[in-house]
């Protein structure tokens, strides 16, 4: 039966507070399902990056790996860098399936919260 792990992909940033919502969120999904391999990865500036987590989960015997890119905008970093490190992991890890969540900026459920959380405070229409 193949194992199955998640990776929470961010930006990152070379402040070393900017790291602790994906952390946070990481934390919360291990904590909904104790049984699920829950990892963070980082595109740059903040350890690990995604090649050096999915090394370790590969070494690991993991060979099912969902990827959550948690970015709101669809840049440059979704629409190319994202493909050419899909392109780089499959071909180091043969055997891998690497399985690409859209971006949490293109999911209804995020869009429809976030909303809402801008929407706390205001006064209702009477």
């Amino acid at each position: 039966m193949p194992r199955s792990a998640v990776v929470l992909l961010a930006h990152g940033s070379r402040d070393a507070h900017w790291s602790a919502p994906i952390e946070a969120v990481a934390r919360h999904a291990r904590a909904l399902d104790p049984q699920a391999t829950v990892r963070t990865a980082y595109l740059e500036h903040t350890a690990p990056d995604l090649g050096t987590c999915v090394d370790d989960l590969c070494a690991q015997g993991y060979t099912d790996i969902h990827v959550l890119p948690m970015f709101l905008g669809l840049g440059g970093h979704v629409r190319q860098d994202l493909p050419r490190l899909n392109e780089a992991l499959l071909a180091a890890h043969p055997g891998l399936r690497l399985h690409w969540q859209s971006a949490v900026g293109e999911q209804a459920p995020v869009t429809e919260l976030l909303a809402r959380l801008a929407l706390q405070g205001l006064p209702h229409k009477t």
